[in-house]
């Protein structure tokens, strides 16, 4: 049963052994890994390209309107200072402690949440692109990453207006929450390569995914304090949107990252990473005729 036949032809039967065939096999997946490298090579080659699309889509988006992206940033704003005032009664907390948590909490998770849901449509929406450019995926990726970075830098100020209101200015120590954002860029190329892929072959797969990122909200401390969990605060690691929200916000709050969690946060973006290129390799020769 470990054999095949090499040759029909002649009069005698040669076999090839299972180990030949397991080393060609081996040889396509190094194939398919190098041009999966080539692709990623090739989009960050293209980054300025990337910068334009992502461009075009925040630009497109507000086509006509006065503020533009400024109207997101409004009604955040108005959203954090309706949800701290309701939230900080209801919980009991002083609005001072609580509302520089929530604007931060609120304007992080946002970016989380979009990048997620538009993940999902990274290749689809750019079908005819797609299917008329010979392109580097990963293009696509850095796309969406860009005009989401675009829009956190807008709703940052709804943070600078909390914080100044409040007097409350992050110290030295903020600056650790650079090395959480680049995790951040890291999980947030994997996850769009990773959906957009998923998502273009199997196009009920995004009500799905958005499905579990309201769930996820309500389950991570985004409107609540993790101490208001109580004995529950050591579990809180388990939770991979916990970990990868404190990572940015601990340090920007002044309250720091305990070890569990960039311990946790690792383990998550590592396992996230390595699925993602697993698939991407797999997939990439195929979403050109799945979109």
């Amino acid at each position: 049963m470990g054999y095949a036949p090499r040759d029909m032809s002649s009069s005698v039967t040669t076999y090839a052994p299972a180990a030949e065939l397991n080393l060609r096999a081996d040889m396509t997946l190094a194939t398919r890994n190098r041009w999966a490298l080539s692709d990623l090579r090739g989009g960050l080659r293209l980054w300025r390209l990337a910068w334009a699309l992502g461009w075009l889509d925040i630009r497109l988006r507000y086509r006509g309107s006065m503020l533009g992206p400024f109207w997101l940033t409004i009604s955040t704003g108005v959203m954090v200072a309706a949800l701290g005032v309701l939230y900080s009664a209801l919980f009991k907390i002083n609005l001072r402690d609580y509302l520089p948590f929530l604007a931060l909490s609120q304007v992080l998770w946002g970016f989380l949440a979009a990048l997620v849901s538009e993940g999902c449509g990274a290749f689809t929406e750019a079908e005819g692109v797609i299917r008329s450019v010979r392109m580097p995926f990963f293009v696509f990726a850095m796309r969406v990453l860009i005009r989401n970075l675009i829009v956190l830098g807008h709703n940052i100020l709804v943070i600078v207006v909390v914080f100044a209101v409040f007097s409350m200015w992050p110290g030295w120590q903020a600056l650790q929450a650079l090395l959480g954002l680049a995790v951040w860029v890291a999980d947030a190329l994997a996850t769009t390569l990773l959906l957009g892929a998923f998502c273009a072959r199997f196009r009920d797969i995004q009500p799905i995914v958005n499905s579990i990122m309201q769930i996820a909200f309500f389950m991570t401390p985004v409107i609540w304090k993790p101490e208001q969990l109580g004995p529950g605060l050591n579990r809180l690691p388990l939770n991979p949107f916990y970990d990868l929200l404190e990572i940015v916000r601990g340090p920007i709050l002044g309250t720091g990252v305990t070890v569990e969690t960039w311990v946790g946060t690792i383990i998550y973006s590592t396992a996230l990473c390595a699925v993602s290129w697993a698939f991407f390799v797999k997939a990439r020769g195929r979403v050109t005729f799945w979109v």
